[in-house]
């Protein structure tokens, strides 16, 4: 989540030295500097909920995942995002700031955010050659929509509801609707 109050106009460089120094997350948009909002608890159980299991079921394998922690950065428009979770599976990955190949991008959504994930987001995300799926998981509702890459170029949305098994074919990972939202309170 984050506020579209503009705070900065920084070069990469100057935003990266920015990130390391502060408390606050700060997303990138070409030149532009947002601070990010502090996560709901229903945000951060669920965030849990799925990278327990993205980690156990990766273990030993060649993909990495990272939380809110790790930048996401999009190369080709000069955009660096806080996804909630994000997997990379190439070894070639290896900035220690970023990441610009990640396979799976995880987002949590309220309602206050959903219009920036579904448009600005999704639209950038798309831009990542490497990325195979996009996952946007409300935090009000029982309801999971992932867009998926067909063929290497063409986008479409699959939802998720309170009894479904979502899969995630970029890690070969299926997690039932109600262990994302184990502990949730709506």
């Amino acid at each position: 989540m984050y506020t579209k109050a503009k705070i900065l106009h920084l070069t990469v460089e100057e935003y990266l030295q920015l990130e390391l120094e502060s408390v606050v997350h700060h997303e990138y948009i070409a030149g532009q500097v947002y601070a990010t909002v502090a996560n709901s608890e229903n945000n951060k159980i669920i965030t849990g909920n799925i990278l327990t299991r993205l980690r156990g079921h990766l273990l030993g394998k060649s993909c990495r995942v990272f939380s809110s922690d790790m930048k996401v950065k999009i190369e080709a428009l000069d955009v660096f995002y806080h996804p909630d979770i994000c997997v990379t599976c190439d070894p070639s990955d290896r900035e220690k700031l970023f990441k610009i190949n990640p396979c799976l991008i995880v987002e949590i959504i309220s309602p206050e955010t959903e219009r920036i994930h579904r448009n600005e987001k999704l639209m950038n995300y798309q831009q990542i050659k490497s990325l195979q799926e996009y996952v946007l998981i409300s935090e009000s509702e029982k309801k999971i929509d992932i867009y998926r890459k067909y063929n290497h170029q063409t986008w479409f949305l699959e939802q998720f509801f309170t009894t479904d098994i979502m899969k995630l074919s970029s890690v070969g990972l299926e997690m039932a609707i109600a262990e994302i939202y184990e502990d949730i309170e709506f």
